[in-house]
């Protein structure tokens, strides 16, 4: 069995037992988290939202947080002297998903 659930303005397809990064999450390591926007589950009996399914959340267990690799970004105007560097790292949470309840 499996889902798709928005999360993060992302849409993640997910199966029980199955590990995913996502956007930050307000929530500590340890803590279980709910998705109730669940937009398809798919398995033996397929159920299609429009744009939601009603009644059916995945439950996912908070395993990490912690911030992606650094992205380096340079801008420069040609002929200018005019140079700005920039680094980013993006936060994410590492969730495992324990149930999709449909």
């Amino acid at each position: 069995m499996y889902a798709i659930i928005e999360t993060g303005g992302k849409q993640v397809k997910v199966e029980e037992g199955q590990a995913i990064y996502i956007e930050k999450l307000d929530a500590t390591e340890g803590d279980t988290v709910t998705f109730d926007k669940v937009l398809f589950v798919g398995g033996d009996n397929v159920k299609v939202g429009s744009p939601l399914v009603d009644g059916a959340t995945v439950s996912a267990k908070v395993e990490k947080q912690g911030r992606g690799k650094k992205l380096v970004i340079f801008k420069y105007k040609a002929k200018k002297n005019n140079r700005k560097k920039q680094g980013h790292r993006q936060p994410y949470t590492k969730v495992v998903i324990e149930k999709i309840n449909a």
